[in-house]
């Protein structure tokens, strides 16, 4: 069956987030900035570090803030995003 992939990408995250769930809780803040994510894989299928300097992550403080909202887990988290909402 063919999905949309921002639909595939959105189902992905949500099964993602309850399993991370189930460990941890995210912050209001830091949803906040995994959506943003989210859809920008959906729109772009990958983010990577430098995307965080451009709309709509610059208008919210950019990698700077990214960073202080996730500290040192940031890295693990934009590498699992990215290939478990690719998926």
């Amino acid at each position: 069956e063919l999905v949309p992939y921002p639909e595939r990408v959105a189902a992905n995250f949500k099964a993602w987030l309850v399993e991370q769930e189930k460990r941890r809780k995210f912050t209001d803040e830091q949803r906040h900035w995994l959506e943003m994510i989210r859809d920008h894989i959906a729109a772009n299928l990958v983010v990577e570090r430098d995307d965080f300097e451009f709309v709509p992550f610059a208008q919210e403080g950019g990698l700077g803030k990214v960073h202080q909202v996730f500290g040192s887990e940031l890295n693990k988290i934009i590498e699992e995003l990215n290939g478990v909402l690719a998926a």
